[in-house]
């Protein structure tokens, strides 16, 4: 199989869809590995890296597209992007279709066959392509919200561990899981007093068990929520529903009960974001101010730490890649139901139900298709 690499173009997004490694095992199993001209470069792999993989360096991303059987990326396609998939061509990507109509479209007109990383799953329910990417924005939550929450940048001016004689910053992570136990783990090591909300006992359980007392959790209610934010420094939103829109937590009625100078971190916000007030922003331009409440929505925020993300998420997704490109994706899919669980898009048919309720779609099942 071809298997074609671009260069990532959403602003800002310095990750690789594929190693030089990833390459390599790629064409040990016989395949071509075709990659735009310094696609890697914002991770730290050159041409050369890749030419001693065995790949093949072309000069623009319509080459890649136009020859590739399968393309490999990290972010979604842009829309200039989506205009060059073609019927029968397979996208192996993150798409977070559920809050994207325009993508959801132009993909299902495109022809071509869609599997997302973020929801392939695995034997413990968990989500082993999203989770990489997870770790590392979880962690990255606490380090840019301590950013925000300094007065130059429009934040209430406390330090996360505080001084001896001042007390530390007031963390609520919304959401126990991946990202919100990453968060948690790195903002405690910060030295702040946090507090994790989840609706999951067993979580709760979880948590505390495996940290002790490194930090708080509580029982997620509205009313728990609401009670919170009125003293937080710091509320980081940490919640995921596979493939779906992400709930509304926050609403704007409630911020003006928070602290002028808090900050929201909205690590939610590539399925919609899971406060009212939040938008999409980019690293270049990450944050913005409503009633007094400084807002952290980058999109793309494992971007910022492009090599070890790029590294990270290569691990996850390569025997994927490696299992598509050798069976095809249908044969893959039908050996494999947690890989069969990321297609999302097949031949202009939408094939993942929560998309579809997000978006008023008509869904068709992912084992229809593979076993028409």
């Amino acid at each position: 199989m071809k298997i074609g690499c671009p260069k990532e173009i959403k602003p800002q997004e310095f990750r690789v869809g594929m190693t030089p490694n990833a390459a390599q095992e790629a064409v040990a199993r016989g395949h071509e590995v075709i990659i735009e001209t310094n696609a890697g470069m914002g991770s730290g792999f050159d041409n050369d890296s890749y030419v001693a993989a065995g790949a093949r360096i072309v000069d623009t991303a319509e080459e890649v597209f136009a020859t590739a059987d399968m393309i490999v990326k990290v972010k979604e396609p842009q829309a200039v992007e989506r205009k060059m998939l073609r019927e029968g061509q397979l996208l192996f990507t993150y798409l977070h279709l559920a809050p994207d109509p325009d993508q959801t479209h132009d993909l299902l007109a495109s022809g071509c066959t869609a599997i997302a990383y973020e929801t392939v799953t695995d034997s413990k329910g968990g989500l082993p392509l999203l989770a990489p990417m997870s770790e590392v924005a979880g962690r990255l939550a606490p380090q840019v919200g301590s950013w925000t929450l300094q007065k130059a940048n429009g934040g209430r001016g406390v330090l996360m561990g505080g001084v001896p004689g001042v007390g530390p910053a007031k963390v609520i992570v919304i959401g126990g899981g991946v990202v919100g136990t990453h968060a948690a783990k790195i903002a405690a090591g910060m030295g702040a007093d946090v507090t994790v909300l989840d609706r999951s006992l067993p979580r709760l359980r979880y948590l505390d068990d495996v940290f002790g007392g490194t930090f708080k959790s509580q029982y997620s209610t509205a009313g728990a929520t609401a009670e919170l934010i009125q003293d937080a420094d710091m509320v980081i939103g940490a919640v995921l529903i596979p493939g779906a829109a992400a709930p509304k937590l926050i609403s704007r009625a409630q911020l003006s009960t928070m602290k002028p100078g808090a900050v929201l971190v909205d690590v939610a916000i590539d399925q919609g974001g899971c406060f009212e007030t939040s938008k999409a922003t980019t690293h270049a331009d990450p944050i913005y101010e409503v009633d007094g409440v400084m807002h952290y929505c980058v999109a793309n925020m494992p971007g910022a730490v492009a090599r070890t993300s790029t590294i990270a998420l290569g691990n996850a997704t390569m025997p994927f890649m490696l299992s598509l490109a050798s069976k095809g994706w249908k044969k893959a899919c039908q050996d494999d139901p947690h890989l069969l669980a990321g297609l999302n898009v097949h031949a202009g048919q939408l094939t993942y139900e929560a998309v579809g309720t997000a978006l008023g779609l008509d869904v068709v099942s992912p084992e229809a298709i593979v076993n028409a």
